[in-house]
C-alpha cells in the first residue's frame, strides 16, 4: 500500500509506503490513522510481495506491519523485509539516505504476543546498518503506539 501524506498531517507531501504479511493488521492501521476509527476490513486481495517494489518509488518511509502473534512466521517476515530493505530501487529513489523504516509490532493488546524486543530479534533488525529504522509496539484495534511511530516518521524523514 503506497499513500500520500502532507508531512503527517501537515503542508509538504510525503510518500509512505505500508507493507506486511497478510493479516499484520496493515489495512487496520491505515484506517486508524486516517479516520480514527477501526473499520471492519476483508483481507486485501490481489496483493502480494512480488509487486511491493512497485509502490517504492520516492517513498520517504516505510512502514512494516508484523503481527506479534504470529511466530510461526516471523522468519518469513524477516526475509521479506530484509529483501525491500535491501532493494537498490527503493534506496536509489528515496535519496542518498534511503527511506526510514518503522516497523510497528502489531496485536500487542493480544495476550501472549511477542514483545516489541522479541519482535526485533526474530527480525534480526540490527542487521539493517545503512537505514534508519524504529520498532514500535502498538494495536491497530486500540490505536495505542500509532502516533508514537508517526511521530517517529516525522521527525526524521
Amino acid at each position: 500500500m503506497g499513500i500520500l501524506w502532507s508531512r503527517l498531517f501537515g503542508k509538504e507531501e510525503m510518500k509512505l509506503v505500508i507493507l506486511g504479511l497478510d493479516n499484520a493488521g496493515k489495512s487496520t492501521i491505515l484506517y486508524k490513522i486516517t479516520m480514527g476509527e477501526v473499520v471492519s476490513t476483508a483481507p486485501t486481495v490481489g496483493a502480494n510481495q512480488t509487486s511491493w517494489s512497485s509502490y517504492y518509488g520516492q517513498a520517504k518511509a516505510l512502514i512494516m506491519v508484523v503481527d506479534s502473534t504470529d511466530r510461526a512466521r516471523l522468519n518469513l517476515a524477516k526475509e521479506e523485509l530484509h529483501r525491500v530493505a535491501t532493494d537498490p530501487e527503493l534506496s536509489a529513489q528515496s535519496g542518498a539516505d534511503g527511506a526510514c523504516l518503522l516497523i510497528f509490532a502489531n496485536k500487542q493488546d493480544v495476550k501472549g504476543c511477542m514483545t516489541p524486543a522479541q519482535v526485533s530479534e526474530g527480525l534480526a533488525l540490527t542487521e539493517l546498518r545503512d537505514r534508519q529504522w524504529q520498532i514500535v509496539a502498538c494495536s491497530a484495534l486500540t490505536g495505542k503506539g500509532l502516533m508514537d511511530g508517526m511521530d517517529w516518521i516525522a521527525s526524521v524523514a
